[in-house]
Order: C-alpha cells, then sequence, then structure tokens
C-alpha cells in the first residue's frame, strides 16, 4: 500500500466512523423521545393482560400514556423544525454550464484523474478561498419552471465554490492544482454515512440562528426558543466529532490529490496568499474610499492584477511572480469574464460594505479609468466641505484669502486652507470639538445616504448573486464582514486635513488626482505620486506644529490663502 493511498484510506476510515457518533447521538436523541411511549405501550399491555392491578397501575399507565403522547407530539414538532431550518448558504455568483464550458470542462477532467464525482454546479464568491457546498436543501433550490418539487430534497453532488480573484490571478495550470484537493472532497461528500451526519448538524446549526432571528412574535418566539434549546444542547455533543469528521475529510482529500500536479501545487500555494494579500489591500485602499462615496469598482477582479503588479515591482520577495502573466490567465475559461467579475464586485460591495443589492440611484459602478476623477476628486472636495462646514457651526474665523471676499454668498467663510491650519495652530485650539462634529457630520451624511428599501431589489438574480441567501440580510443589509473599525477622532480630523490639502494642490499648484493600487487615493505632484504628507499632517492635527505642514506646502507650491473649491 502506496503512502499517499494509506494517509487518504486511514482519513476516509476515520471520516466515517466519526460520522457514525454522530448519526449515533441522533439515533439517542429519537430513542429518548419515544421512551415515553415504550414505556406506555408496556403498562397499557401489562394492564390488559392482567398482570398488574386494574387500580392504581390502571391511573398510571394512562399517565405514562399522556406523557408519551405529548413528548411525541414536541419531538415531531422540533424534528419538523430542524428539518425545515434553512441552512446557511454562502452568497455567490452563480456560473452556469453555458458561460463557462471549459472551466466546467477543467473541474470534470480534474474529478475524473482524481476519480471522485464532478460538483453539480461551480459558483464565484469574491474571497480568496474555495471550497464544496451542499445545496441540496429544498430552501437551496433555485426558484422557477426548473425547481424542484417542493420540501423534496434534491440528491447531487456538493457546489464548488470558488475565490474570484484567484481566477484572475493565477494561470490555469496553477488553478487546477489549487483546486485539486477541494475537488477531491467530493468523494467522502458522496458517503451516505458522512452525508447524513452533515444534514443533521447544519440542520441543528440552522434551528438555532432560526431561533435567534430577531422580530418574532410571542406565539412563535417561545416554541422557537424551546427548539434553539433542543439544537443547542444536541450541538454541544456533536461539536467535537463534527470538528473531527471534517479534519479527516480534509485529510482524505489531500492524500487523493497529491496523485495530481502536487509539485506545481506548492508552487501555486504561494499565489493564493500573494492574492490574498493583494485582495486585502485593494478592498480596504481602493474599494472602500469608492463605496462611501457611493460607487462601486465594477472590476476589481481585475484590479487585484493591477496591485499584485504592483506589489511586486515594489517588493523584492514578490519578484519574479509577474513573469507568469504571459501564461493563460484562468479567467479565460469564462466566456465573458467582464460581466462575472462585475457581478463579483457588486457582491463585495454587498459583502464588505452593506450596500444594495443593485445599481440605482446614489450606487453606481465606476471604471478604473474613471476612479481619480469620480471618486478621489470627489471624496476630497466633499471631505473639504464638510470640515468647512463644522468650522463654520463652530464660528471659526475666516483667514485673509487672496482674490475672494472674507464671506461667501451664503455667509459662510471663504473656504481656504489657512483658515484651518490658524485654527489647528492655534494655542488651545479644541480640536476633540472639530473632531467630535466631524464624526457627528459624517454620521449624519452616511444616515442620509443610506439605500432605502426597495421592493424585489433584495436577491434579486439580476444582481449577480443567488437569489436565496441575500433574502436573509434584509432589503438594506448592514456589511457582513466588516473591512475597518470606525475610525478614531484624530483619524477622522487628519483624513480630512489631508483631503483639504489635496484640494488645495490640485486648485492653486496643478497637482491631479490619482490612483495607488496599493494605498487608493493617491496625490500626483509633476506626475508622481506624493506620499510623505500624512507625517506633517499628523503633527499639525495630534501636537498642533504647523511648521512640517508649511514646509511641505512650500516645497510644492500650495497656496493656503486661495479659496479651493469644494463638493
Amino acid at each position: 500500500m502506496s503512502g499517499t493511498g494509506s494517509v487518504e484510506e486511514l482519513g476516509a476510515h476515520a471520516a466515517r466512523a466519526r460520522a457514525v457518533a454522530l448519526l449515533r447521538i441522533r439515533s439517542r436523541a429519537t430513542a429518548l423521545a419515544i421512551l415515553p411511549a415504550a414505556a406506555a405501550v408496556v403498562l397499557l399491555v401489562a394492564v390488559a393482560q392482567g398482570r398488574i392491578g386494574p387500580g392504581v397501575w390502571s391511573t398510571v399507565s394512562w399517565a405514562v400514556a399522556a406523557c408519551a403522547v405529548v413528548v411525541l407530539l414536541v419531538a415531531a414538532a422540533v424534528a419538523v423544525a430542524v428539518a425545515r431550518a434553512r441552512p446557511a448558504v454562502s452568497p455567490t455568483v452563480p456560473l452556469t454550464e453555458a458561460a463557462a464550458p471549459d472551466l466546467y470542462r477543467l473541474v470534470r477532467d480534474l474529478a475524473d484523474r482524481l476519480d471522485v464525482p464532478a460538483p453539480s454546479a461551480i459558483a464565484l464568491t469574491p474571497d480568496c478561498d474555495s471550497w464544496l457546498e451542499d445545496r441540496t436543501h429544498p430552501a437551496a433550490q433555485p426558484k422557477g419552471p426548473t425547481a424542484s418539487r417542493r420540501g423534496r430534497r434534491v440528491p447531487a453532488a456538493p457546489v464548488l465554490v470558488i475565490g474570484s480573484p484567484f481566477l484572475w490571478w493565477m494561470r490555469v495550470a496553477e488553478l487546477r492544482a489549487v483546486l485539486a484537493p477541494v475537488v477531491a472532497g467530493t468523494g467522502p461528500s458522496a458517503h451516505p454515512d458522512i452525508a447524513a451526519a452533515r444534514r443533521f448538524v447544519r440542520g441543528l446549526d440552522a434551528a438555532v440562528a432560526d431561533a435567534a432571528l430577531p422580530g418574532q412574535g410571542r406565539v412563535r418566539r417561545i416554541p422557537a426558543a424551546f427548539v434553539g434549546w433542543v439544537a443547542r444542547v444536541l450541538l454541544r455533543g456533536c461539536r467535537g466529532h463534527a470538528a473531527e469528521m471534517e479534519r479527516c475529510v480534509a485529510a482524505a482529500a489531500s492524500g487523493r490529490a497529491q496523485e495530481v500536479d502536487y509539485g506545481l501545487r506548492i508552487v501555486a500555494q504561494e499565489q493564493v496568499g500573494l492574492a490574498y494579500a493583494g485582495w486585502d489591500r485593494l478592498l480596504t485602499r481602493v474599494a472602500l474610499p469608492a463605496w462611501r462615496m457611493g460607487r462601486w469598482p465594477s472590476r476589481l477582479d481585475a484590479g487585484v492584477v493591477s496591485a499584485l503588479t504592483e506589489l511586486s515591482r515594489r517588493d523584492r520577495l514578490a519578484e519574479g511572480f509577474t513573469s507568469r502573466l504571459g501564461e493563460r490567465p484562468a479567467c479565460d475559461l469564462i466566456e465573458e469574464p467582464g460581466a462575472a467579475d462585475e457581478a463579483a464586485s457588486l457582491l463585495a460591495a454587498r459583502l464588505f460594505h452593506g450596500g444594495p443589492a443593485e445599481p440605482g440611484p446614489g450606487w453606481s459602478p465606476v471604471d478604473w479609468q474613471q476612479y481619480p476623477e469620480e471618486v478621489v476628486d470627489r471624496k476630497w472636495r466633499t471631505e473639504a466641505a464638510r470640515l468647512h462646514r463644522v468650522l463654520d457651526a463652530m464660528g471659526v474665523a475666516t483667514s485673509v484669502s487672496v482674490g475672494a471676499p472674507d464671506a461667501a454668498a451664503d455667509g459662510s467663510a471663504v473656504p481656504t486652507l489657512a483658515r484651518v491650519i490658524d485654527h489647528l495652530a492655534t494655542p488651545g485650539a479644541d480640536s476633540e470639538a472639530l473632531a467630535a462634529g466631524l464624526g457627528a457630520a459624517v454620521a449624519r451624511d452616511e444616515e442620509k445616504a443610506a439605500p432605502r428599501p426597495r421592493t424585489g431589489a433584495s436577491g434579486s438574480p439580476a444582481a449577480g448573486a443567488d437569489a436565496g441567501p441575500p433574502d436573509l440580510w434584509g432589503p438594506v443589509p448592514l456589511p457582513l464582514f466588516p473591512l475597518q473599525p470606525p475610525r478614531t477622532g484624530t483619524e477622522l480630523l487628519a483624513d480630512h486635513v489631508v483631503a483639504m490639502v489635496c484640494c488645495a494642490a490640485v486648485d492653486t499648484a496643478g497637482a491631479a488626482p490619482g490612483l495607488d493600487w496599493l494605498d487608493g487615493p493617491a496625490l500626483l505632484v509633476d506626475g508622481g505620486r506624493r506620499s510623505d504628507l500624512g507625517a506633517p499632517v499628523s503633527t499639525l492635527v495630534e501636537d498642533g506644529d504647523a511648521e512640517p505642514l508649511l514646509s511641505w506646502l512650500t516645497a510644492v507650491g500650495v497656496r493656503t490663502d486661495k479659496p479651493v473649491r469644494l463638493g
């Protein structure tokens, strides 16, 4: 027996043993539920045959029988609630075979080489991960004329979920090597005991989640709480066995996959780590500012290639990775990669920012060529305008302005950079009050810009995501995975001062807004990026020392006394 086969067989055997242990827990729960009924039957038969007296024992028999009926009804209700509970399904972008025939062919060939069942379908997720997902529950089936019969579980192989950044950054051979251990997992998943154990655990988990849903009336809340309590008790007994079963399944799949592209997989794993770093940087530094402005970049997956190429250029540890770009990218396996990228980008905005499910007023796509003008410049001018509104509310006087009156037509002070610097550099200036005012203004603006519920918008198939799972988020969902914690008052004030400086640089020194793939909005001076603005602004905000910033402004040629155009 080979080492690889031994690892695979040992893992599969251990997984089946753990699955049997989980099914025993289910059987014990069932036996506990029918125990009163069994006792009632014994007592009633004994009374009928005259083996026990008709007096007290008869009363006891009927009391036990009544208790048995109640227990059976309660157990049946719990079983129905667990069976009908909707298991969690990852929000994804479905990818039909007509939309990606080459990708389906690659996965099927891989399954044939591994001698396992092929996944039933393929879907994309805006994350750097891939996995198999069981969607045989009736609630996870697509709605429409092709849907399965109501209430019937559809026997099918699991769905292969692929991280969309992998398709754009990885080459075809690398993607096949990375997917091999994932596809190999369909083998253990097809075993009846493992499949039944997984359904049992997922049903319990879904029942607990259903019991915790808000907005249930008292009539539903009490029985739901009881079902949730029973499910939590069973889950505590299942937790260890379920975790060990999944580890064994993963070990068995990894052992089987060693027969396919093992050497290439070691190299491809380096690309997985690099893709994760670039994707995280792209979301937090580039996409998040756009989302906050009500725009969503429609080519995030294509952007991750640019981000990783820039990372390779800057980081010596990543040197040589861009030489692979001459090979065929995995996104060529999709017929219309642009449409898939757009759907995944919209889903990413919904997952990580809580945006609407489909484009609309105040929520429109933006491509990378438009990003500097549509996002960066607009962001700076919006934040500069907010800063001056708060200064107006605080009664901060204007500074001397060249070529403009001391007050605007509406009575507010002229928006100059000198006004901001003078206020923050004045001894005793209350920067905390300014930061608090900005925080309140940001909260009001975000509430005003929040999307309103729209009938049929949530979970619409046209939004690119599966029709079922997004319904759970509500019409105006919060982000499931927030990218950054809320900014502190000092960070918020520094960001607004930076925005004001950039506006002044654009209006008075010929600078321009730009996009840095790793750091997001960038100020371009004479065609080059200036990344040294943060330190002097922090010194001004935190210490009230304006000299470093004034020196920087003089070097760039920014006029602080001229009014700037606000958003």
